[in-house]
């Protein structure tokens, strides 16, 4: 038999192994080709699920997210209406500045920028990195910095090529006058609103209405040309004019400080209107606050105590219960009366400063020009009677809010008339046991000089170039009884306690008082710890300028303190005002 061919023999050993499970003839298949083929096949599966899982179940959150990165919302901030003072002398208004903001996603070289940054802005490197690396596309890294500040850091960015800082125009509030009128104006908080004063109590008015502008950026959070956007314009906020004299708002704060240290008072308040219309001209308290740095200023430096703060007013209410009499036509300044050395309030008796023992005879415009406690108690308890001395407290508006524009106003602790005792009208007629902010007095003794019509003290008159309407008013006494009235407090200042508050050539009516002041280690009244106050305005026949002043915690009778600070305040007042002598 012949020999097979090489060929022939080749293709019998294939055979025989493709006869084999496994071969890699047509009988069989190949073992490693077949791991990879499924390898492949689940891969692409994978991938075909994800895609799947991407665009049908993350779509919207992808979506967001991609919109989020690719946009940007910015704030555009509104012109905060500027405050003018009666004269037109700008008191508070918006500036052009920056405010600068990262995109964290742009910065290469955060270290190198938190250390421009510090150089500048002030504070350690470290101070910023947190948000210079924060996860984010928008971070603020400082509001409101002056424009000079601001291009300082531009322009060494711009230098180094460094990218991710930029700049946003901005506003920010400044006070011409510094610190003066502080507590009536108040401040503006880094986001735009009012925080104290009139900045807040008109924050509605003056704020006007941010706008934003929502853009489409690029590289380096700049927008880009042509891209998506949509803008809300910014609606600027409404100038207002406000009553207070700016030069004569700047004497007062300083007249007050001197006699603060002067008379070693723990405080002082002072207040100066137009008793004919309630505009306030000037207003101050002491503390004064620290506006450019509030961290180191207390709240109550922050608000006018005129308005916040009650006290008892002492003597000077004794013109409202002589008011009261003979508003009610039961006395008339010549009135005599026989004045015992002690009057029975309640359970206790009632003397002067300097004792005596026997009687005296005193008219009524007597009893208020020496300040008589006795006399006054003696005209409340058995005259007037505790019914209608609560009516004429009432009808003055003592223990009711003024209405004033200032925020925080508190109505005092007055008792009302269902809850009096023995001893409440007594006590009260000379300014115990009852306390009230003092611009309730100003109101009242406004009153007094305004033919007995109560006016609304108040800060604004025009807002938008429009003047306000504050309203008539109402009436608390008859106009002849507030001219009697008058007659008696006129003889305070010639030939009573309020001598020294005397301005040469000018016709004051006024009155002094010297409230006591309970300690805080025990109850009752401490000696030799006074508010001491004078109120009284000029000219008598048609009062133009009423002032008030007062000392708090002081040791001096208010003849011998707030009466010297009262003549020097008033002096500035008519004279800037241009209020002229009657001789």
């Amino acid at each position: 038999m012949p020999e097979a061919s090489y060929d022939e023999a080749s293709r019998a050993r294939y055979r025989r192994r493709a006869a084999r499970a496994g071969g890699s003839g047509p009988g069989g298949f190949d073992h490693g080709i077949s791991i990879i083929q499924v390898l492949f096949l689940v891969f692409f599966a994978a991938v075909a699920l994800r895609l799947v899982w991407l665009q049908v179940f993350q779509a919207r959150e992808l979506s967001d997210a991609a919109e989020a990165r690719r946009t940007n919302v910015v704030t555009l901030y509104a012109r905060r209406g500027t405050i003018y003072d009666r004269n037109g002398n700008v008191l508070a208004m918006s500036v052009e500045c920056k405010t600068i903001y990262a995109n964290p996603q742009d910065i290469e070289d955060p270290a190198r920028i938190a250390q421009i940054l510090a150089s500048v802005l002030g504070g350690a490197a470290a101070d910023y990195m947190d948000d210079l690396t924060a996860d984010t596309t928008f971070i603020y890294i400082q509001q409101k910095v002056d424009g000079e500040v601001a291009e300082q850091i531009r322009k060494r960015l711009d230098d180094e090529d460094l990218v991710g800082v930029y700049f946003l125009d901005d506003t920010k509030r400044v006070y011409p006058y510094g610190q003066v009128a502080g507590q009536i104006l108040g401040v503006v908080g880094t986001d735009g609103d009012g925080l104290t004063g009139l900045e807040y109590y008109y924050d509605d008015i003056l704020r006007g209405e941010n706008g934003q502008m929502i853009v489409e950026q690029g590289i380096g959070g700049v927008p880009i040309a042509g891209g998506a956007s949509q803008i809300v314009e910014a609606k600027n906020g409404t100038d207002i004019v406000i009553s207070i004299d700016i030069n004569l708002q700047e004497k007062a704060e300083a007249a007050l400080a001197e006699a603060v240290e002067t008379y070693e008072s723990e405080s002082g308040s002072v207040m100066v209107t137009n008793p004919q219309t309630g505009e306030i001209l000037c207003a101050a308290s002491t503390p004064y606050a620290n506006l450019d740095d509030l961290s180191r200023t207390s709240a109550e430096s922050l608000n006018l105590k005129l308005v916040t703060d009650s006290y008892e007013p002492g003597s000077v209410f004794k013109a409202l219960t002589i008011a009261i009499a003979i508003d009610n036509g039961l006395v008339t300044p010549s009135t005599v009366l026989t004045v015992p050395p002690s009057v029975l309030v309640g359970d206790d008796y009632v003397y002067e400063h300097i004792e005596r023992d026997y009687d005296v005879q005193l008219t009524v415009r007597d009893i208020l020009a020496q300040s008589y406690n006795t006399g006054t108690a003696l005209i409340a308890q058995d005259i007037i009677g505790d019914q209608l001395f609560a009516e004429g407290v009432d009808a003055f508006g003592i223990g009711r809010l003024t209405g004033i524009d200032y925020p925080g106003e508190s109505s005092g602790i007055v008792t009302p008339y269902k809850d009096y005792d023995g001893s409440t009208c007594g006590f009260m007629s000379f300014g115990q046991s009852v306390a009230f902010p003092m611009v309730q007095l100003v109101r009242a003794f406004g009153a007094l000089a305004n033919d007995g019509m109560l006016t609304t003290p108040h800060f604004l008159i025009a807002r938008g170039g429009e003047q306000v309407d504050w309203g008539e008013g109402q009436a608390a006494i008859s106009p002849e009884a507030a001219h009697q009235t008058i007659e008696c407090m006129r003889a305070v200042m010639t030939e009573g306690t309020g001598v020294n508050g005397q301005v040469a050539g000018y016709d004051i009516a006024g009155k002094t008082g010297t409230g006591e002041q309970s300690g805080t280690d025990s109850e009752g009244y401490t000696d030799f710890h006074y508010t001491a106050s004078l109120c009284g305005f000029a000219n008598a026949d048609n009062p133009e300028v009423l002032v008030y002043v007062g000392l708090n915690g002081v040791r001096y009778l208010a003849s011998a303190s707030t009466a010297y600070l009262f003549s020097t305040i008033m002096e500035e007042a008519v004279g800037d005002l241009g209020v002229q002598p009657v001789t």
